[in-house]
């Protein structure tokens, strides 16, 4: 199986994709919000977020880039909105809070990623995975 030549995703595995990385970017602006809000309670209900939406992408399209991408979209969105605009305005602040979210969101990514559902292989005479 490792011999054979990369090919493309299908069409509905890319559309897929697609979906999990709008989807980790809409969790990233909601836990955004909700981390500063209920500052312990809200905190922890963004990483749980993530952290399912990680794990939930990566069960739905059996592989570890079911996972990777709502973790993309998750990362691009946070390092987006942690830049400040030239009018001052910016949407994390300096508390311990924000940086929790921030690096242990990353860090959940990652590990999520790493411990995400692989795809098995299709011959019956391995016994991977029973």
């Amino acid at each position: 199986m490792l011999a054979q030549p990369l090919r493309p995703p299908s069409a509905g595995r890319a559309a897929a994709y697609v979906g999990l990385f709008l989807l980790g970017a809409l969790v990233a602006v909601a836990g955004a919000l909700v981390q500063a809000a209920w500052f312990p309670g809200g905190l922890l209900l963004a990483l749980a977020a993530a952290v399912g939406t990680h794990l939930g992408g990566s069960y739905a399209t059996r592989s570890r880039g079911g996972a990777m991408a709502p973790a993309a979209g998750w990362i691009v969105t946070v390092m987006l909105l942690t830049s400040s605009r030239p009018e001052g305005d910016f949407l994390f602040g300096a508390g311990g809070g924000s940086y929790l979210f921030l690096f242990g969101g990353m860090a959940l990514a990652v590990i999520c990623a790493t411990l995400g559902a692989m795809r098995q292989p299709r011959d019956g005479s391995a016994r991977l995975g029973k």
